[in-house]
């Protein structure tokens, strides 16, 4: 995003509009899967990165509910809102290169689509394999390319339609700038780990329409910063809608969403 700070652009979004418009089409079926795998762990005590408004946090306490669980986010707002969404885990405001946790202090990490934000990633991996415990385990998702996922590929198009110039380029490099899991599988061993398990998930997102999607980008995520630099928001939501409607139909919506989760252990 030209000249837009990221943290300032996620503290300058509303989570609500975030929590409310995404979460339960993008995030929530992954954050059911997730927090399956994370149960048959069986851990006892699980440090979750980027938790966001909580979703995955709130499903976490419902499937596994004998872990103690520390959800941490860089982004104060973010802490706010989750610390209330799901209060019964312990919420930090925390950066995931530098965890403020003592060494070998849980048997889970887990991150449900923030690495792709981390700026240094093997720092970030590092710092997550120095506070797991001797066995513990690292377990995380990061979406597929921008094409395979049917609800961002349509914002982003919308996008260049609306400014044919300079088109936010957020969503590719971003949250699909990570979608090589050779890429992925490299970073985790640079920081001391081994693989377990890698696997490719695609899974259903269903939206009232896709105007409410449209409408939790372009008010809950970074791309809002991007659009107002750009000027003239009331064309440029139009625009975008107009070009999700025309890809996805009126609504309700239901389209595929593709992942990768990985399983790596200290």
């Amino acid at each position: 995003m030209t000249g837009t700070d990221p943290d300032r652009a996620w503290s300058e979004s509303m989570p609500t509009a975030y929590d409310e418009y995404l979460v339960p089409v993008l995030f929530r079926p992954f954050a059911e899967d997730l927090a399956a795998r994370a149960a048959a762990l069986h851990p006892r005590t699980t440090l979750e990165l980027a938790a966001g408004t909580g979703v995955l946090t709130s499903v976490l306490l419902a499937t596994a509910p004998t872990s103690e669980v520390t959800a941490t986010d860089l982004n104060e707002a973010m802490v706010a809102f989750g610390s209330r969404q799901a209060p019964g885990a312990v919420w930090r405001q925390a950066d995931a290169q530098r965890l403020p946790f003592p060494d070998g202090a849980f048997d889970l990490v887990v991150c449900q689509f923030g690495v792709m934000f981390f700026p240094d990633r093997v720092a970030a991996f590092t710092e997550a394999r120095r506070v797991l415990a001797p066995g513990g385990r690292f377990l995380f998702n990061t979406w597929g390319p921008l094409s395979t996922h049917a609800f961002t590929a349509a914002v982003q198009a919308g996008l260049e339609r609306a400014f044919p110039i300079d088109p936010p380029q957020f969503l590719p490099t971003v949250p699909h700038g990570y979608a090589d899991p050779a890429v992925v599988a490299d970073d985790l061993a640079a920081a001391g780990f081994a693989m377990e398990e890698e696997e490719e998930l695609t899974l259903d997102g269903r939206a009232a329409s896709a105007a409410d999607v449209a409408t939790g980008f372009l008010t809950g995520t970074p791309v809002r910063a991007a659009v107002e630099e750009r000027g003239d928001e009331p064309t440029a939501r139009a625009t975008v809608i107009e070009e999700m409607t025309a890809r996805l139909g009126p609504g309700p919506v239901t389209a595929p969403m593709t992942a990768y989760v990985f399983r790596s252990t200290v």
